[in-house]
């Protein structure tokens, strides 16, 4: 079921000791960005929250755009964490790293809207370097090592995968699933994942490949 994820702790401390200002700063952007997403996070609230003055946020931080980015790493690897909680203890296959990548994508959505906000939307960010799409890439590549996926299907795999479980987040947050219950959500996000993965390890040339030729028609009917 979709539960919030609270595994970085309570809330963020008062006050920050030997150098650690910049990782209080980005502490209290999460506390502030979880509730209220981007819009929440400004250098006056993140410092209010660290105990420090406004001034002293800009010795580690060129702006508030420079803050949000450190804020976005920061969910995104929270995000990962939450994809390995979804797969199994003992040595998972690719096919079950793929899962757990895409059902811990559409779960940390679904309980951490603003920080998924804030990871996806508000933050720009290098989407080579970013953490859940390192995972999604490790995952595709374990399936290649476990003959699970081949070489040709490989390619490029990542774009569809991503596009699927980021568009099931949309449709659930924002669009015509909005309203949907948590049940009702994650037996259709469990459905999304398994058919992006099947389409993924489809054998080309298969009937249900679209690059198949399709058998013309006889003539005269």
């Amino acid at each position: 079921m979709f539960t919030t994820y609270t595994s970085f702790g309570e809330g963020v401390k008062t006050g920050y000791h030997h150098g650690s200002l910049a990782a209080a700063l980005i502490e209290a952007g999460l506390e502030l960005t979880r509730a209220g997403g981007p819009d929440a996070l400004t250098i006056r609230a993140a410092t209010r929250l660290a105990g420090v003055s406004p001034n002293a946020a800009y010795r580690h931080f060129a702006d508030r755009d420079a803050l949000l980015a450190a804020v976005s790493l920061a969910i995104q690897d929270r995000m990962v964490a939450q994809m390995g909680s979804a797969r199994p203890a003992a040595a998972p296959t690719g096919r079950e790293l793929l899962r757990a990548v895409g059902l811990g994508y559409i779960r940390f959505a679904l309980a951490e809207p603003g920080w998924f906000t804030v990871a996806f939307f508000a933050a720009p960010s290098e989407t080579a370097r970013a953490a859940p799409f390192l995972a999604l890439q490790q995952a595709l590549d374990a399936m290649v090592t476990g003959g699970e996926l081949s070489r040709d299907r490989r390619t490029d795999a990542e774009w569809p995968c991503w596009s699927a479980v980021h568009g099931f987040a949309g449709l659930a947050l924002q669009g015509p699933l909005r309203g949907a219950d948590p049940a009702t959500l994650e037996r259709l996000a469990e459905r999304a994942v398994d058919d992006i993965i099947a389409g993924a390890t489809r054998s080309a040339g298969s009937p249900s490949d679209p690059s198949s030729p399709r058998p013309s028609s006889s003539p005269g009917r």
